[in-house]
């Protein structure tokens, strides 16, 4: 019985230091256990309102510091298979093995999975954007860098297209406050959201989320994506009313420098087909 204990106490802690803490704690995006009010839910949550490099926040372009000696974040994604998870909050795609990595100031971050969030959580000079994907990767010694992908409204997102079935499966799934809903999406392709950028944004910032860690590595990528009405509608519609809007409002910069890389800044130019 004292080693089942011991073992509980374990699994309980390695869970509560994850990004999955919502499973112990229900956070919300209003009213009691809205934003405003997540660093008082739980102590493990306390950066939530302490911290003093929170994401996301608002990309003032007027005091962005280009910088020439940021380099291109190369991703080299590949084809694996993933599972589509609802877990009360969020729609997530997460990868049931390796997919790929992104490569940032020489260290090597693993791509683990994808988060969908409507409407945006970083804004552009005050603008939101009906949806912002989040590409979360993990290095070896557990650093988090993330990229973010803006949308606005216009053509289908070919990434979506690949998994409109199940999430259309999704929304008839159930999600209770103990069980995900999840459904296997088989070999996902990933080449369209791996394309390189002529222009970023990069910060230092946190999860959006509780426990809101700290010292990620933020990218916001410059060309705003499109997709329909419809396919904003799909993210949705596995959620309940109140998750239907899961934004974590901007946070304060506090002194932070926004870094800019734009292309057009350098001599060497990649071939425009290939870029953003």
């Amino acid at each position: 019985m004292a080693h089942m204990s011991i073992l509980l106490l374990v699994i309980s802690s390695l869970l509560l230091a994850s990004t999955n803490a919502h499973d112990f704690i229900k956070y919300g995006y209003n009213g009691a256990n809205g934003a405003d009010k997540w660093g008082s839910l739980s102590s493990d949550f306390s950066l939530c309102s302490q911290g003093k490099q929170q994401s996301p926040i608002n990309i003032n372009k007027n005091t962005t510091n280009y910088d020439s000696n940021l380099k291109q974040a190369p991703r080299n994604y590949v084809l694996t298979k993933a599972t589509l998870i609802n877990n009360g909050i969020n729609i997530v795609l997460k990868y049931d093995q390796g997919a790929g990595n992104l490569t940032l100031d020489g260290k090597i971050y693993a791509l683990t999975q994808m988060i969908w969030h409507s409407p945006s959580e970083h804004t552009i000079d005050g603008q939101s954007f009906p949806v912002e994907l989040q590409l979360i990767h993990r290095s070896s010694d557990n650093h988090i860098a993330v990229v973010a992908i803006l949308y606005q409204y216009g053509s289908p997102d070919a990434f979506l297209l690949q998994i409109q079935d199940e999430l259309e499966q999704l929304a008839k799934d159930k999600c209770t406050d103990e069980q995900e809903a999840r459904v296997p999406v088989g070999v996902v392709q990933t080449r369209a959201l791996e394309r390189r950028t002529r222009k970023f944004f990069r910060y230092v910032g946190s999860l959006t989320a509780p426990p809101c860690t700290e010292d990620v590595a933020w990218i916001i990528l410059g060309k705003v994506r499109e997709m329909t009405k419809a396919q904003a509608a799909s993210l949705k519609a596995p959620l309940s009313a109140e998750y239907q809007s899961n934004a974590r409002p901007a946070q304060p910069i506090n002194g932070r420098t926004v870094q800019l890389y734009d292309e057009l800044h350098n001599v060497k130019k990649a071939p425009s087909s290939k870029s953003d």
